[in-house]
């Protein structure tokens, strides 16, 4: 697994990209530090086809992964998966006009009720020209997708993440696209899925039995991610357990938390989202089940200092 340095426009020199291949044909596209809007894509080529895995949060990132695909000739994109859609993955849709967009049904109906979800949260920031640009190719369970003589499996694995997840295996390769199933260096994020779904979704990728695992935020890694995210959901199950049976809200179970080997993970104000999901399940609401984003936000907000959260999109 070779990693090759794209050629970075003006901008946060820190926060650029580079490029990681995976296997012939197969790349993943690594935006640095894995923070907040810094996700990661994939790009598939074969048979003169190409494939893309999520695209990025502003226009400008959307077109340098552009340029990333197409260089040296390659064809443009005329497939783009989402693996859930949140904007940082769905914003630079818009991108690739003659690419089909493929997502789960759960994805394609959340990136449509939450519009500029990212404009909201971070009005700052520099987005371009985004237009909101939905899956208009649907699943519910599993789908396979060949870009040449590369296979493709798209797995929806329950809510976990979101209510709309999609796992890209390429078993022949070995190589799974995780999407925000998998924070590498960062804390998780399931304030809009399910902590139960997420330790499920865990076993599944587990099963799959892929030895290079792009996660949707930090480097490309290895397996033993999972067992750093199985602690950590099991940690915040007994975390939750413990405060909610003592009646203190998930802000006041946060301030009090001792993160302990979790301290070192990037983002650390996630906890809070995090206990307000474990809140919920305990609570009996279905998994999935819509949250009060704005207080969920607002107790974020609180326990990172009180400061906006960080965005280097």
């Amino acid at each position: 697994m070779s990693t090759n340095t794209t050629a970075s426009p003006t901008g946060t020199e820190a926060t650029e990209p580079y490029t990681v291949d995976l296997a012939p044909g197969v790349r993943a596209f690594v935006q640095p530090d894995g923070g907040w809007c810094l996700n990661n894509a994939g790009i598939i080529g074969s048979g003169g086809r190409t494939a893309l895995i999520d695209t990025a949060a502003t226009e400008r990132r959307a077109r340098l992964l552009r340029d990333t695909a197409t260089a040296h000739g390659a064809a443009p994109p005329t497939t783009v998966v989402n693996t859930h859609h949140h904007g940082d993955h769905t914003y630079g849709n818009c991108v690739f006009p003659e690419a089909t967009i493929i997502g789960h049904t759960g994805c394609r109906e959340e990136t449509l009720a939450v519009g500029f979800q990212l404009h909201g949260q971070w009005p700052w920031v520099d987005y371009g020209d985004i237009a909101i640009t939905p899956a208009f190719v649907t699943y519910a369970d599993s789908l396979t997708l060949h870009v040449g003589d590369i296979e493709a499996r798209l797995i929806h694995p329950g809510p976990a993440h979101t209510i709309g997840d999609t796992v890209v295996h390429l078993p022949e390769q070995g190589i799974v696209f995780t999407g925000d199933l998998v924070f590498n260096g960062g804390t998780p994020f399931i304030p809009m899925g399910s902590l139960a779904g997420s330790l499920r979704a865990l076993e599944l990728l587990r099963g799959l039995d892929a030895e290079t695992v792009v996660p949707g935020h930090g480097p490309v890694t290895d397996p033993g991610v999972y067992d750093v995210l199985e602690r950590y959901f099991r940690w915040l199950q007994d975390l939750a357990a413990t405060e909610h049976a003592a009646g203190r809200t998930p802000l006041e179970a946060a301030r009090r938390a001792d993160l302990g080997e979790f301290a070192q993970l990037h983002e650390s104000e996630r906890l809070v989202g995090n206990l307000h999901r474990a809140y919920a399940e305990l609570d009996g609401l279905p998994l999935g089940a819509q949250l009060d984003l704005p207080l969920v936000l607002g107790d974020m907000r609180t326990m990172n200092g009180g400061q906006p959260l960080v965005c280097h999109a």
